[in-house]
């Protein structure tokens, strides 16, 4: 009969089968510690992009250049019809009108542009037999300009009933330093405005969107940064 020494450890009655008893640890599973979790992705951890992107300042940009650009196009544009009128020295002179219509008298001198001119009366007749000219009419608007060696402000405005020679008169005009003149030709108001209202226009909608685009960024950056916390 065999001793308890002689027996192999096991089951009473088992043969030993080589195996160690389970510890209740689990195996190796071979994955790096921090690797993707078998639930789900793995969170991004870059930075979230805010919308409207910085592309949306384009246009924005686009209408303000574009304000701008059309003033500067507006400035010599107006700048070109001045340098178009017919002018007299003063006192007197003839002067060529090629058009029937509608003329403004503008006095030009060194000042003009300030309003400060002395009172005088023209007066204007046919030169030629073909000619033909309405009566003068004071001009009611202030309206002056400066550009260039050329200022002047609006003072008369009459009609021409047929083109041609008129010879211009005064009485009473002011000697001025440096000369001065009667310049003929169309009201720049209408040009006036036709700058002004679409490069206004344009700049205010460059600068107001430029405006609504960075506070709805910035409101959007903040609330990103407080769900983030």
């Amino acid at each position: 009969m065999d001793s308890e020494a002689d027996q192999l450890p096991g089951a009473a009655g088992q043969p030993y089968s080589g195996q160690q008893p389970y510890s209740g640890q689990q195996p190796y599973s071979g994955q790096p510690y921090g690797g993707p979790s078998p639930f789900g992705a793995q969170m991004g951890t870059g930075r979230p992009k805010v919308r409207p992107g910085r592309v949306w300042y384009l246009p924005a940009l686009a209408a303000f250049l574009g304000g701008t650009a059309w003033i500067v196009f507006g400035l010599f544009s107006i700048n070109s019809q001045i340098g178009s009128f017919a002018r007299v020295p003063l006192p007197a002179g003839v002067v060529t009108l090629n058009h029937s219509g509608g003329y403004v008298v503008y006095y030009e001198a060194p000042g003009a542009s300030s309003g400060l001119i002395h009172p005088f009366r023209v007066h204007i007749v046919p030169a030629s037999a073909t000619a033909a000219v309405g009566s003068l009419q004071p001009y009611t608007s202030s309206v002056t300009y400066n550009f260039g060696s050329h200022q002047g402000r609006a003072v008369l405005t009459f009609q021409v009933a047929r083109p041609g020679r008129f010879r211009v008169a005064t009485t009473g005009a002011p000697s001025v330093a440096g000369g001065s003149h009667l310049a003929f030709g169309s009201s720049i108001v209408g040009n006036i405005i036709s700058i002004v209202l679409p490069s206004v226009g344009l700049i205010f909608i460059g600068i107001a969107g430029a405006v609504i685009l960075l506070v709805i960024r910035i409101v959007r950056v903040r609330r990103a940064r407080a769900f983030a916390m």
